[in-house]
């Protein structure tokens, strides 16, 4: 096991929260980075090439958070969508304030910009986990990947997970995820978390729905490495997302929690911490006299008894007094010592 304390890897979810406006995507870069987040997730597409019907309706959730105003899906995503130049400004305004630029593919063209700006892992959505050859086309280009595998059954991810390594890439993190906005809690499920590390020999992480912040310090308990949370400026915007994201001071709660629970976990190594060491001597046992010993006693178990302070002979090696002969007289609840035993 690595001795080191794991830094779990905590992407901000801006998605679409900033409503298509660049000036609400850098400002809500600067809250990430202020509350010391390591990377903030954008989506990108093109309007002219979206890979959404015509005829797709908005689900439950859309619905509920934009009512029959909007149209379907192509009508939502064309009023929030960012053009690729937008993505470069957002980039370097990532840099400046030192968190990582990522973002999820639409499509192809996509994939290659994020590619050209030096993206440090390409993250797929759920909604891709079946898209086989949109899996192999970003394997091929060498970026590490981040796949959501919400909505989909274990079967699915294995052929997910073998397409991608059937493309030579091995730097894969699956995240854990439940498709719904917000995930009702008893849906959460996990545990299933741990069987896809299990399952996969891969690094893992949780895309994290749920309204609150504990479920995402719970995972980290579980061994997620990565945390996904959807942030917004304002919960109380219009647009899909927001009612099911993170305000910048829940985010700030969120990090903070996760902070101090990669310290309470630890490295994983048994042995005596800093803080714990000055109470071993006073808190464990020694082996005293039960009675008073003259010299020349051969010492029976029935003799000795364990006793704070734990400054003598340690109880575990009892064995190894029982037999010997004192030397001199020892007096009732006096210490043993190696010095008194022949």
């Amino acid at each position: 096991m690595d001795s080191a304390i794991t830094h779990v890897y905590v992407i901000a979810e801006a998605g679409v929260n900033h409503n298509g406006k660049v000036d609400t995507a850098l400002q809500m870069i600067d809250v990430a980075s202020e509350v010391g987040a390591d990377a903030v997730k954008f989506q990108t597409w093109q309007s002219a090439a979206l890979n959404v019907s015509q005829h797709t309706p908005l689900t439950q959730y859309q619905f509920d958070a934009l009512g029959d105003d909007v149209g379907g899906q192509v009508e939502m995503l064309d009023a929030l969508g960012l053009d690729f130049d937008a993505f470069k400004t957002l980039k370097s305004h990532c840099l400046a304030r030192g968190v990582d630029f990522i973002s999820t593919p639409d499509d192809e063209a996509s994939v290659d910009l994020l590619v050209g700006l030096g993206v440090p892992y390409i993250k797929t959505a759920s909604a891709e986990i079946n898209n086989i050859p949109f899996l192999k086309m970003i394997a091929r280009r060498g970026v590490p990947m981040i796949v959501s595998t919400g909505m989909s059954t274990h079967e699915e991810v294995e052929q997910a997970v073998n397409a991608v390594r059937s493309e030579g890439l091995e730097n894969l993190t699956l995240l854990h995820c439940t498709s719904e906005y917000p995930s009702p809690v008893e849906d959460v499920n996990l545990r299933a978390m741990q069987s896809l590390k299990q399952a996969f020999n891969v690094a893992v992480g949780y895309s994290d729905h749920t309204r609150g912040t504990d479920v995402a310090v719970a995972a980290v308990a579980l061994g997620a490495s990565v945390i996904e949370k959807h942030y917004t400026l304002d919960r109380n915007q219009d647009g899909p997302d927001h009612e099911a994201s993170l305000e910048p001071d829940e985010l700030a709660q969120m990090i903070d929690s996760i902070r101090r629970a990669e310290l309470f976990l630890g490295d994983g190594i048994k042995r005596v911490m800093p803080s714990e060491a000055k109470n071993r001597t006073l808190m464990r046992r020694s082996l005293v006299a039960a009675r008073a010993l003259s010299a020349g006693h051969i010492i029976a178990e029935k003799d000795l008894l364990a006793k704070r302070p734990g400054t003598g002979i340690p109880p575990n090696l009892l064995d190894s007094v029982v037999g010997r002969t004192t030397l001199n007289e020892i007096d009732e609840d006096a210490l043993i010592s190696w010095d008194d035993i022949d």
